[in-house]
């Protein structure tokens, strides 16, 4: 097999592990892929990289691919999502004032509790709330603005949303430019770990099941040979970092400076789910507070892709029908199918589901007969049925 370059970009981050994990453990190179991982010092670098061709494959935000081929953002094109590559993995933290603040009327303490923290934060804000997030069209924004409105902040008309690169999250809560952050792991704990801010509440207490961080290409590229092995490759790295057992030789390799350059103590807590979450060291459980493999957690859901699609329509004032359709055709659940289901991928029986619907762990169809789903549920009780036809 002869071996094919493939530059790829990511950002430093927990979620980034599939990708470095598949250069790292060999996937790569297996699969005929000379994979050349490429750190990018912002989204919006990540973002202009792949459009105009430094890039060949990009860790994204799962919104950007889906914003980009809507025609919004600095670089509007067709960007496919070949598959997920992290469910959850972000955290909510406040400044030490705001957490004060708080404090005086309660919910603080209830980290899991997406309601009575949000009500806390509401009641504690004075004047419009500074909130930092890495990218417009993230996930990130995305929940925060879902969480905030659904409990009576008007947003983003309430909030002063910044645009913030993770690494430099603690910073700016500690230079007093902002109160609130979302941001993904291991920059949350960082910012614990130096003192800047409190963690209140990880994004799977809004949203159980949210897509992340995914694997994006150029629309033309996406059914080359070059993408299928990088799937592939991927895939199998995601499937590694589903084994609990791997998760501490994981971290060790994440945390290397070429990577994400943090204490791999701060990596592990978030692949076990054991956060750190105040100066005086307190931990909190946080089930699922990232998942690369478990529940299907690696398939493009062409729901969650709308219902992105449809979050952004509404704000940008883009036909409805229009955006759903866009949202859809760029997460390549057909593509996912026809080059992992050969490798033994456990394949669900539609490319949506009512987002939403799960509140335990439930059997759905499948190609082998054995995927379980794990809880989905939005905080607020909202089910998202897609508009789309329920086809493959």
């Amino acid at each position: 097999m002869t071996p094919i370059r493939v530059a790829c970009g990511f950002l430093p981050l927990v979620d980034c592990a599939p990708l470095v994990l598949a250069y790292e453990l060999g996937f790569a190179a297996e699969e005929g892929v000379d994979l050349d991982l490429r750190r990018m010092p912002s989204w919006s670098a990540l973002r202009d990289n792949l459009a105009f061709g430094g890039l060949d494959a990009a860790q994204m935000l799962s919104p950007m691919p889906v914003a980009m081929s809507m025609g919004l953002g600095g670089a509007p094109m067709r960007i496919d999502v070949l598959s997920v590559l992290s469910v959850n993995g972000d955290m909510i933290g406040a400044s030490p004032k705001l957490v004060q603040r708080m404090g005086a009327v309660g919910g603080r303490e209830k980290f899991m509790d997406a309601t009575a923290v949000g009500r806390a934060v509401i009641a504690a804000a004075e004047g419009r709330l500074r909130v930092g997030a890495p990218f417009p069209f993230s996930l990130h924004a995305e929940l925060l603005y879902y969480w905030l409105n659904a409990l009576g902040l008007e947003s983003p008309a309430r909030l002063d949303m910044r645009t913030i690169p993770p690494p430099k999250m603690a910073a700016a809560i500690v230079a007093d430019e902002i109160d609130l952050f979302c941001v993904g792991e291991p920059w949350g704990g960082y910012a614990v770990a130096s003192g800047a801010a409190e963690l209140i509440l990880p994004g799977a207490a809004i949203w159980a099941f949210a897509p992340e961080k995914v694997l994006a290409v150029r629309h033309e590229d996406a059914e080359t040979d070059a993408s299928e092995r990088l799937l592939r490759a991927v895939w199998r790295a995601g499937r590694w970092l589903g084994d609990p057992g791997n998760r501490l030789i994981g971290s060790e390799i994440l945390a290397r400076p070429a990577y994400v350059d943090v204490d791999p103590d701060l990596i592990e807590r978030t692949m076990r789910g054991r956060p750190i979450v105040n100066a005086q060291g307190e931990e909190r459980r946080a089930d699922r507070l990232i998942e690369f493999f478990d529940g299907a957690a690696t398939f493009p859901w062409r729901s969650q892709a709308e219902w992105i699609a449809l979050r952004w329509a509404a704000r940008a004032g883009v036909d409805q029908a229009e955006a759903a359709r866009i949202g859809r055709a760029c997460f390549r659940s057909d593509i996912y199918r026809r080059v992992l289901g050969p490798i033994g991928a456990d394949l669900p029986g539609a490319s949506e589901k009512i987002e939403g619907a799960l509140s335990i762990r439930t059997p759905v169809a499948s190609s082998t007969g054995q995927m379980f789903l794990g809880p989905d549920q939005f905080f607020d009780g909202l089910r998202f049925e897609p508009l789309g036809a329920n086809t493959q």
